[in-house]
């Protein structure tokens, strides 16, 4: 796989690094001559140009990326880049960085933005999931589609702890893609059995995000009373 990336700093770099050790070929672009830092990265080609100039993306052969990720530390530049990929190369898949979490609304495909990677909620959420059981958690958006990447850690006292996955309703448009429990990952079947305190990793959709919550950890006045209560 080819992947162009914008922005030759820390996070471009770091990037870099790790698609070179996964076998994938490697550009970066940076405007600035103090970025050109091709020791640090010596498998990787190196240009320096703009990347919100269609003759510098012409001279990195975009319309031969299979991948452009827009890592700069400018939200603009990272959006007009994401734009010309898209439209004047037809690059498949866009990947943004967004530095200011207000202008995260403007990182869609109206801006030909795939994926957008808020660093700040990105800190956050994990933060988040460290302290929060019960509570829905956003990791991350595929803006194609409006699909987002949600983590929760089902309560000890859910409903659902002891239910076999396949026998789960749950909502439209979400599935259940992975399982962390006690540290190790589980890829669910449906004959694999929820349990207390176990990290689920889903893909939905922001419709159906507050029925998930409410499945997986609903509310104590929601949840059933003991048998007696039930049998009246």
């Amino acid at each position: 796989m080819r992947v162009v990336i914008a922005g030759a700093g820390n996070v471009g770099r770091s990037i870099a690094r790790e698609l070179l050790g996964n076998g994938h070929q490697v550009l970066l672009i940076d405007r600035d001559p103090r970025a050109m830092k091709m020791q640090s990265v010596p498998q990787a080609d190196w240009l320096l140009a703009d990347s919100c100039e269609t003759s510098s993306l012409s001279e990195a052969a975009l319309d031969t990326a299979d991948v452009v990720v827009a890592a700069t530390a400018d939200d603009k530049a990272n959006l007009v880049t994401s734009l010309l990929a898209k439209t004047e190369y037809g690059v498949p898949r866009t990947v943004a960085r967004v530095n200011n979490p207000k202008n995260e609304w403007m990182f869609d495909e109206a801006w030909g933005v795939d994926v957008a990677v808020s660093t700040p909620r990105l800190m956050t959420a994990l933060v988040e999931e460290a302290v929060s059981i019960g509570d829905l958690v956003r990791m991350f958006t595929f803006q194609q589609g409006g699909a987002a990447m949600v983590e929760l850690t089902l309560p000890a006292s859910s409903p659902l702890s002891g239910t076999r996955v396949g026998d789960v309703a749950w909502p439209l448009d979400t599935v259940l893609v992975g399982i962390i429990r006690e540290g190790r990952p589980i890829a669910p079947s449906p004959d694999d059995a929820l349990e207390g305190r176990d990290q689920l990793l889903l893909l939905t959709v922001q419709d159906s995000e507050e029925a998930l919550k409410d499945l997986l950890a609903p509310p104590a006045s929601a949840r059933p009373g003991p048998p007696d209560q039930l049998l009246g």
